[in-house]
């Protein structure tokens, strides 16, 4: 870079649930198993059985090897769920990621202020390609990596590698925000700036008190 040229402008890479998507899985099940999942503590419980902490069989079904109908028959096998139960879950879930409005409205300032927007995401495919369907403002990504298409789930280092190379920046060039630190803090490792995302207002004011914007 020649003497007084400008940096680039800092590029952004965000995850989806509950950063750019509202995703809140024990309500969910709260509606859709209210025998089971009646309460905030027994939908806290079944949160756990059906979604695994988003490793086991979920964690499959992110990282695109899994097929809803293989994932229904896994989960009732192990919860003593039904496959039909296990099924309307999974197939509620494109439906309950609803847009975040104030993180859509960071995103349009952001756009507006000259700032390439990524996403890096652990979406299943049927879940990732509803999402690229129903919503207009995925178009304002410039890019994205989906767990299901790269064969690889966050915080697994391979994927933010994939990630990088994909997007075509040095890894100080990016800011991440997702909302589970470990994550943050796997992308920190590989020299990524990140951070935590609680909700638009305090990952923006993050953003800017470390200087990244």
């Amino acid at each position: 870079m020649s003497r007084g040229a400008a940096r680039p402008a800092p590029s952004l890479v965000f995850d989806f649930g509950r950063v750019v998507f509202r995703w809140e899985p024990a309500e969910l099940l709260r509606q859709l198993l209210p025998r089971q999942a009646h309460d905030a503590a027994s939908a806290a419980h079944w949160v756990e059985q059906v979604f695994q902490s988003y490793g086991g069989d979920w964690g499959d079904y992110d990282r695109g090897v899994l097929t809803p109908p293989v994932l229904a028959r896994r989960i009732a096998a192990r919860t003593g769920l039904t496959v039909a139960e296990a099924r309307r879950v999974i197939d509620a879930v494109p439906d309950a990621l609803q847009p975040l409005p104030a993180s859509l409205d960071w995103l349009q300032r952001l756009r507006a202020a000259g700032h390439t927007l990524y996403f890096l995401s652990n979406m299943p495919a049927p879940v990732a390609d509803e999402l690229l369907t129903r919503h207009h403002f995925m178009g304002w990504f410039a890019d994205g990596v989906f767990s299901c298409r790269v064969g690889h789930n966050k915080p697994e280092p391979a994927i933010y590698e994939i990630a990088a190379r994909r997007f075509g920046h040095p890894v100080d060039e990016l800011i991440f925000m997702d909302d589970h630190a470990p994550n943050v803090e796997a992308a920190r490792k590989l020299g990524w700036r990140a951070l935590q995302f609680h909700d638009a207002a305090q990952a923006e004011a993050e953003v800017r008190a470390a200087g990244w914007l």
